[in-house]
């Protein structure tokens, strides 16, 4: 299918915009991090990082999504980006206004009353970065990913090179008593330069996005905002309960374990949990290409017969990725410092647990493409409640394992919910039950592997390498082998 090989090309540009960095970050800040910082320490850049992923999703209150859903009408174009994107100025700037006004309290409630400074270069990042989102979608809107690719990539080298300078460079200018840095630089300030490096990052990210800024006339219009603030504020409901899952784990864990030794499980847990998310990157960079995609395909007669093809190929593929994680975890790990380490036994659950994730991304189009984002709200709060309890009754006792599971447990619960209400006003025929095959064999290659004794790395990647084999083989001629399967049971 044209349409799809074209979908295809996208995710592997977009990727470089999504994959690409955030393997700079892992591959560099990641590393770095967990070798220079103790699990605590690692702890608070963990806890802080998961609460911005809960305000991203308040400040930008499904305005992305509902510029894709309106940038459709053509005629207004301009009008609805430009009314879009006032919005979103308005509310980030409000919200660094409400921090600092209320910096006392807002660091007591966080836990960092000690440390407000970190508070508010926090609040002031995560109002830019969410004003970026609009500039960021026209670019995905219009066809430009190569452009967005190459912003979002020097966002993170622009933060890796704040990073090492304030980490690297700027001690050993310090201690070779460099007048001028003597000036600014606090050499016991540790863990707020990794906030420093990030808001210069994002502030530089503004500075490149400001072209496709500017060049819009200003215009608000009232009308369009309220058409899009009610498409759009259910999604704020839908994408909160669904940041809850990605996120509050993190933010219990601390709570849950106790204030002596919490921050060093959120530290120790953040940094397998870093590994798993490996795979939420892939679904990312789909993400971003399908999401236009999805929508400009809706007009089409034959669309829901898109959706199942695209559904099928992205379920096998992203099998492929979890395979490829959990297969060469032993290089994998080398990411995380050696201490860190013991947290790898949560990766393939939680990458599994991404990879659900992504079938209900897929599948959530329903109501996306018919105005039915109320039904979003119900399956994410759904599965909210579902992450938020099995995180209180069972992190005293398993720790974050419970965390990890409840990742599973979540999104198996809203895909259910997705396919139940989509079946009433939006059916599509996915054929699930052909793709259980693929998942029976994926994860019981992944126990086996973790039952196999390898005597080396060697014979470790070797036999790893051809279970991946096995499994590419199997996807191409599945149907084949199953009916010769049933065939000679039957004799």
């Amino acid at each position: 299918m044209k349409e799809v090989r074209t979908l295809a090309k996208q995710t592997v540009i977009y990727g470089f915009g999504t994959i690409v960095p955030r393997f700079l970050n892992y591959g560099i800040l990641t590393f770095f991090y967990t070798r220079i910082f103790e699990k605590g320490e690692y702890g608070i850049v963990t806890e802080l990082y998961a609460w911005m992923v809960l305000l991203l999703i308040i400040l930008t209150y499904g305005m992305e999504t509902g510029f894709f859903r309106f940038a459709q009408e053509k005629k207004d174009y301009e009008k609805i980006y430009s009314t879009a994107i006032i919005s979103l100025f308005i509310t980030s700037t409000l919200f660094i206004i409400f921090v600092f006004l209320f910096i006392e309290p807002v660091a007591a409630v966080l836990k960092y009353s000690s440390n407000q400074d970190y508070i508010k270069m926090f609040a002031v990042i995560v109002s830019i970065d969410a004003f970026n989102a609009i500039p960021f979608a026209r670019l995905r809107n219009d066809n430009k990913p190569l452009i967005f690719s190459i912003i979002k990539i020097a966002n993170v080298v622009i933060t890796i090179l704040a990073v090492l300078f304030f980490f690297i460079l700027a001690p050993s200018l310090y201690q070779s008593q460099n007048a001028g840095l003597l000036k600014f630089y606090d050499p016991d300030y540790g863990v707020g330069y990794v906030f420093l490096a990030n808001l210069t990052g994002s502030a530089a990210t503004l500075l490149m996005l400001l072209p496709f800024i500017i060049k819009t006339k200003p215009v608000y219009d009232l009308v369009i905002w309220k058409r899009m603030i009610n498409y759009s504020f259910p999604l704020l409901i839908a994408g909160l309960s669904g940041s809850i899952n990605d996120a509050i784990d993190k933010i219990l864990l601390r709570r849950l374990t106790g204030e002596e030794n919490g921050l060093e499980i959120v530290g120790e847990y953040g940094a397998g949990y870093k590994i798993a998310v490996l795979m939420a990157l892939f679904i990312q960079m789909f993400r971003f290409a399908a999401e236009p995609f999805f929508f400009e395909r809706a007009k089409y007669e034959k669309a829901k017969e898109t959706y199942a093809f695209v559904m099928k190929y992205f379920v096998i593929s992203m099998l492929i990725v979890y395979l490829g994680i959990n297969l060469y975890i032993s290089g994998f790990q080398l990411i995380i410092g050696e201490i860190f380490r013991e947290a790898v036994v949560v990766v393939p659950i939680v990458s599994m647990g991404y990879l659900m994730y992504g079938i209900y991304m897929n599948h959530s189009i329903w109501y996306k493409i018919n105005d039915m984002t109320k039904f979003g709200i119900y399956i994410t709060l759904a599965g909210a409640v579902i992450t938020v309890m099995i995180n209180v009754i069972f992190i005293p006792a398993y720790s974050y394992m419970a965390s990890a599971w409840a990742h599973v447990a979540s999104y198996g619960v809203m895909i259910g919910l997705s396919f139940v209400f989509a079946r009433k006003h939006f059916r599509i025929n996915y054929n699930m039950k052909e793709l259980v095959p693929y998942f029976i064999l994926a994860i019981g290659i992944v126990i086996l592997s973790r039952i196999l004794n390898y005597k080396n790395l060697a014979i470790e990647l070797t036999i790893n390498s051809f279970f991946i084999i096995i499994f590419i083989l199997f996807a191409q001629h599945k149907d084949n082998l199953i009916t010769i399967f049933l065939n000679k049971g039957s004799k």
